[in-house]
């Protein structure tokens, strides 16, 4: 009894920020409809990368594609955090990348493969630093998938904006599909921490590319949607990012 009400008063006192991780887990972990989202953007990537590798090129075919959450899913991660009332920690996400144990998004491996089979080179452009280089590895490795090697895995050096990394690989290839669950992950425009009316704008402007060339994946957790709610102010409480969150909440009248 004692430890039922201990549990009570644990998750009456969580907060917003953090119940909102909770219930974001429980859907990517258990929702039909996360892996039908899932399904849906990776069966529209290969109808498109199917009708692109018809078309003749001059330099190699490639996909670019994120990691976390496009590929592995790290619901385990935040939801033993969120269920702790505790945020994203830079050493405990990295003791959690070292494991290289992450499972995957649903039609993930399959779409991967099948480029490969296609003769499309797969280049992992992620924001996870360089020393979670050998997890990150052994956790494509696990599963088997293609290009699992250091030439087609680019970390992250410096600041997070990955169009460089696109630019680089753009050299050498013809990059015909982009997979991601961070706007970011896609183009320049969502870099430098655009405010949420920005990046809508860059949404509206981009509109023909989502299912062409940008293939988006479900992401509730986190990303730049969440962070842009606050302006990107890594220092606030969790009380003060409730406080702002709540604030912007469409409510019935």
């Amino acid at each position: 009894m004692i430890a039922a009400c201990s549990s009570s008063k644990k998750v009456a006192g969580t907060s917003l920020v953090n119940n909102g991780k909770v219930w974001a887990s429980i859907f990517q972990q258990q929702a039909a409809e996360y892996k039908a989202l899932c399904f849906q953007a990776y069966n529209i990537a290969k109808l498109r990368l199917d009708a692109a590798t018809q078309q003749t090129s001059a330099k190699p075919y490639a996909v670019v594609t994120d990691l976390d959450e496009t590929l592995f899913d790290n619901s385990p991660y935040d939801a033993k955090r969120a269920l702790n009332n505790l945020g994203y920690e830079n050493k405990s996400w990295k003791e959690w990348t070292a494991k290289g144990i992450a499972d995957t998004v649903p039609g993930a491996p399959a779409f991967f493969k099948y480029a490969a089979a296609k003769n499309v080179e797969v280049f992992y452009i992620t924001n996870r630093d360089e020393d979670e280089r050998a997890g990150t590895l052994a956790n494509l490795k696990l599963y088997g998938l293609p290009y699992a090697d250091d030439a087609h895995l680019i970390m992250r050096h410096g600041g997070s904006s990955k169009e460089g990394r696109r630019q680089d690989v753009l050299k050498t290839h013809n990059i015909i599909l982009l997979c991601g669950d961070n706007l970011a992950d896609f183009d320049a425009l969502y870099d430098n921490k655009p405010s949420q009316e920005n990046r809508t704008a860059s949404t509206q402007r981009l509109m023909q590319e989502f299912g062409s060339r940008y293939i988006v994946l479900p992401n509730p957790e986190y990303g730049d949607w969440e962070s842009s709610l606050f302006n990107f102010n890594y220092k606030l409480t969790d009380a003060q990012k409730d406080s702002i969150i709540k604030a912007q909440i469409k409510l019935e009248k």
